[in-house]
Parts: structure tokens; C-alpha cells; sequence
């Protein structure tokens, strides 16, 4: 490991958005990380405190393009990039620079299945080849040593925590699984975009993607593996009038004669000694303002009036636990530091 001063030195890449800020906001207090360059194309030559007034007091490096960053001087880069542009951007690096992606780039392991989602060939196949999905509490040890970390969607991890558990122990039916997601608007970038606007957004919900979400094939993939079959699921997200938040509501069928009760018992256990996944008590489910700006996963359990059939309730914040926090959690990993380090914060309320 590479260090200046003691520090890992971090570039962010994409700095003017959403979850770059984010990463912004837990690493500036990392005790054990010096940020070195932040990159944002079109703030290039900025001071991060112009486009984000809350890191005012900060000493931050001027936002940069991405061929001007001293690669010689960066031992990790965070990749808030725009989907579909991370490929090429890792394919130039310095093998010494270890990434965490927090793009959709690396995720998918199938480049064909990348292909159909995302409307162009893979620009990284030996690279994605090296990729670790980077689910913290599935992949500890892969992620310790790897040197490209795909960070999981916000949808997909606020899924995967609760099911995950679940297929592994063949407790519940894998083709009965129905996922309704609600996300709050930075889900969907800082881009501008009439669909974004607060008269679009506000006093209403609407659902999208349906039936076609990019999120879909990372979901089935995931839980695939665990099932040891394929998974197909039904998964349908929808847009809420608030700026932070992911609640999942899981409809599933039980099988083997599990009951809800035992379900929960199971994903209690599974989670015992995790530091940020917290199985609330049976029956009570969660709420997006229980995680708010935390890297912490709220998980509930319900038994439905008609037996064999449970419902599972996943909260997090999609900004951190969804992205940004996962992602300095997966870092602490790969760098040898204490996994909570600069992500271990309480959750903001009111």
C-alpha cells in the first residue's frame, strides 16, 4: 500500500455530482485518506466550495479533467462517472491506482448481458475479468485483495441484503419474488432534466423503467448465484417527491414449510456481527428517515394473513449505503483499515 504521510491518496472522479459529493463528505473526515484530485469535466478549474457551497471550510483541490490528474500521486480512484464511461477511463490507469466503481460499468459479469443493457460493447474485458462485485457483507475477502471493485446499484443492494440470506437457505420460493422499490430523486443524478424538476417531481409518484430496469440483470445475477439456479424477478422502481432514501417492499413465497418467523430468524443470525445491515424486531418495518444520510441498511419482516407467503422490508439511503458509503466501506477493505472508518455516523433526524 502506497502512502504519502501515512494517507492513502484518493482521486474522485465525477466530483460535481451527486454521490462524487457524497464521497466528498465521508472522505474529507477519513482519518486515514488525503484527497488529491477531484475531477468534474464541466467545473474543470473550480473550487468544489463554488459548486458545492457545504464544503466551504474544506482545503479541497480545485475540480480538474480527468487527463490532468498526476496519476503518479493517486494510490485509489472512486469512479462517480456517468454510466458507460468508467471502461475507458480504468482501461487508462496506472496499474498501481486500485478503483472502486461506483458506475454500473463492472458490474455485470456477462459482457453480452452488458451489451443488451446498456446498448454498447464492453470497452474492458480483461479489466472486468479482475472486477469484485462489491455487496460488503457477501464478498469481504474477495474485495480485500481485488483491484477493481464494482460497487452495487442502490436498488440492488437494498434488495439483495434481505433475499441474499434467504435463497442461500432455500427458504423462499426463487421464482416468486416481487420487488416494488421507491427511491428519492439524487438517484437519478444532477443532470438536468425536465423529469427532475421540482413541478415534475414534487406532490406525486410515478413508477419507471418498468419491466426494463438496468438494474434487473444485476439483481437476477446476484441472486442466481445464491440460489444456485436462475432467478427471474419482478422488479418495478418508482420515483418519490424526496431528495434521500430507498424503501424496498419484497413480496415472497415461502417454501420448505419456513415460516415468516423463521425468516426472520435466519436474516437475525445472518446479520448478528454486521456493523451497518440491522434486522429490526419481528413485524415492525423500517423507515427511509431511520437511515438518512447513513451507510445503514434497515430490514424488516411481516407474516402475511395468508400462510406461505411473507413480506420484506429493506431501508437505506441511496446516496450512501446505495453508493457512496458502500463505497469507502469497500475501500477500508482493500486498504487494510477498520471497515467503519469514516463511515460509522448516526443517521440524521428530524
Amino acid at each position: 500500500m502506497s502512502t504519502h504521510k501515512g494517507k492513502t491518496r484518493v482521486a474522485i472522479l465525477g466530483a460535481s455530482g451527486y454521490t462524487g459529493a457524497e464521497l466528498v463528505r465521508l472522505l474529507a473526515r477519513h482519518t486515514h485518506v488525503e484527497i488529491v484530485a477531484l475531477t468534474g469535466d464541466r467545473k474543470a478549474g473550480e473550487p468544489m466550495s463554488d459548486v458545492f457551497g457545504q464544503f466551504a471550510m474544506l482545503n479541497l483541490p480545485r475540480l480538474t479533467t480527468i487527463k490532468d490528474v498526476d496519476w503518479s500521486n493517486v494510490d485509489a480512484a472512486f469512479c462517480a462517472l456517468p454510466h458507460a464511461t468508467t471502461q475507458a477511463v480504468v482501461n487508462e490507469l496506472p496499474d498501481h491506482v486500485r478503483v472502486i466503481d461506483i458506475s454500473a460499468d463492472f458490474r455485470l459479469e456477462n459482457p453480452e448481458t452488458y451489451r443488451k443493457w446498456y446498448a454498447h460493447e464492453h470497452q474492458a474485458l480483461e479489466l472486468q475479468k479482475q472486477a469484485v462485485y462489491g455487496l460488503t457483507e457477501f464478498n469481504r475477502e474477495r474485495i480485500k485483495t481485488a483491484r477493481i471493485v464494482a460497487c452495487p446499484g442502490c436498488y440492488p443492494t437494498a434488495a439483495l441484503l434481505p433475499l441474499l440470506p434467504l435463497l442461500e437457505q432455500k427458504l423462499i420460493d426463487p421464482d416468486e419474488i416481487i420487488i416494488d422499490a421507491k427511491s428519492g430523486v439524487s438517484g437519478a443524478g444532477r443532470g438536468e432534466k425536465q423529469a427532475n424538476l421540482h413541478a415534475e417531481v414534487s406532490e406525486g409518484i410515478h413508477a419507471y423503467g418498468v419491466g426494463k430496469h438496468r438494474h434487473m440483470p444485476e439483481i437476477e445475477q446476484e441472486l442466481s448465484k445464491a440460489a444456485g439456479r436462475a432467478v427471474p424477478v419482478t422488479f418495478t422502481p418508482h420515483l418519490m417527491p424526496m431528495n434521500r432514501g430507498m424503501l424496498d417492499t419484497i413480496y415472497v413465497r415461502t417454501s420448505n414449510g419456513t415460516t415468516a418467523e423463521r425468516m426472520h430468524g435466519a436474516l437475525t443470525q445472518r446479520y448478528a456481527g454486521e456493523s451497518f445491515v440491522h434486522v429490526m424486531p419481528f413485524g415492525q418495518t423500517p423507515q427511509t428517515r431511520h437511515v438518512r444520510g447513513s451507510n445503514h441498511c434497515f430490514i424488516g419482516v411481516v407474516a402475511e394473513a395468508r400462510p406461505g407467503r411473507a413480506t420484506l422490508l429493506s431501508a437505506i439511503d441511496n446516496l450512501t449505503k446505495g453508493a457512496s458509503g458502500q463505497g469507502v466501506q469497500n475501500f477500508n477493505l482493500m486498504f487494510g483499515y477498520p471497515e467503519t472508518t469514516g463511515i460509522d455516523m448516526l443517521p440524521l433526524f428530524p
